[in-house]
């Protein structure tokens, strides 16, 4: 089928309401549009630059989990989270009561991403991987009581207050298993090939409009472009996270979301989507250059620390995947004392490497500012 002639689904008449049932996408696929077909080539040019930039980098999984954070601090705020990085990477005794609910839904995300991302070393990515990732997303928050782990087995809707005046209505909840199985069927399908990038976009518009879970569909639908990525080797490492460019554009991608259901119009959502691998591979490759200048400063200025430097090396290390950090938790990282933690961390403010935020003299939290800001 030419992308340009798909028919996204049509709406069938329920008691009162109209839900809207997505035509099955496991079939063959044809590119059809010259500025899609460029678009395709320069986002996996900028994927496959990230992949070999992430692989030159030591020890690139302290960086990525801060790129975990950033994605789940993302995504959840597109959901309407007031979490931001900052308050993501703390710890839950420092964050505001007021906003601990938000901060565990991030750290739900980040837990679920991890999790998904090891099994994806024993299991393929599947539905039932999907629902595992589900039920960790939705454990002790908000929607916890809305089958999580399970596909819906009721009417859902988005927008609005009721099926009445939903801004959209997704298929009824007994097509979702066989609408799910046909998802699941295509991203694995090996006889009607399709570019990676084309097919992923094609699936999270499809998820989308299943929205096979009661809530949490947007962020398992994000988390999903990540796994595919990785599990198709695109990407050796995770290294690519969409939910801040579609953040940044939150109004084209709902819009565009909306247009294949509304136009048929398939063709603008992939533009829309691979223009954001491209230029978010693009930021994450600037992003790695400049940790790796960054880097390169820090162990230049502990090097005057002198006998210190190896315990300095340890500890700097260990900042990459804690930014934010206090005294307790230093010294039980380094499988040092309080005192020895606290004189190392004056080192590290004297070479202005770690700033205080609190102004306190006790319970104080210090912050490796100039790695924070490259994630803001």
């Amino acid at each position: 089928m030419k992308i340009s002639a798909f028919k996204a689904g049509k709406y069938v008449q329920r008691y009162r309401y109209k839900s809207f049932e997505p035509n099955p996408v496991n079939h063959p696929w044809q590119i059809d549009d010259a500025r899609l077909d460029f678009l395709l080539s320069e986002a996996n040019i900028k994927l496959g630059e990230l992949n070999a930039y992430s692989q030159l980098i030591p020890n690139v999984d302290f960086f990525i989990k801060m790129h975990v954070l950033k994605e789940g601090t993302s995504s959840s705020r597109i959901e309407g989270t007031q979490t931001d990085i900052d308050e993501a990477v703390q710890k839950e005794a420092f964050v505001p009561p007021e906003k601990k609910d938000d901060w565990r839904e991030v750290r739900n995300y980040v837990q679920a991403m991890n999790q998904a991302i090891e099994k994806l070393k024993t299991l393929p990515l599947s539905n039932r991987l999907l629902r595992q990732a589900h039920r960790t997303l939705m454990q002790g928050v908000r929607g916890s009581r809305k089958q999580p782990g399970e596909f819906r087995r009721s009417q859902n809707w988005i927008g609005g207050g009721s099926l009445s005046d939903a801004v959209f209505i997704p298929p009824h909840h007994e097509s979702v298993p066989a609408l799910m199985s046909d998802l699941e069927k295509f991203l694995h399908d090996v006889n009607n090939p399709v570019p990676a990038l084309i097919k992923i976009g094609i699936a999270h518009y499809q998820f989308e409009t299943i929205h096979p879970f009661l809530d949490g569909n947007g962020r398992i639908g994000r988390l999903l472009i990540t796994l595919f990525l990785v599990s198709n080797h695109l990407l050796i490492k995770p290294t690519l996270y969409l939910s801040d460019f579609f953040e940044k554009n939150r109004s084209l991608y709902y819009d565009n979301l909306s247009r294949v259901r509304t136009h048929n119009d398939l063709t603008r959502w992939l533009k829309f989507f691979l223009e954001g691998v491209r230029q978010t591979a693009g930021n994450s490759i600037e992003t790695f250059k400049k940790i790796i200048e960054l880097r390169s400063a820090a162990e230049n200025k502990i090097i005057l620390l002198g006998k210190k430097q190896a315990l300095a090396k340890s500890f700097l290390q260990y900042l990459y995947g804690e930014p934010i950090t206090d005294t307790s938790d230093a010294a039980k990282a380094l499988s040092v004392n309080f005192s020895t933690a606290s004189r190392l961390i004056a080192d590290f403010m004297k070479l202005k490497i770690l700033q205080e935020t609190t102004g306190y003299k006790r319970n104080r939290i210090f912050v490796f500012e100039d790695y924070m800001s490259l994630f803001r």
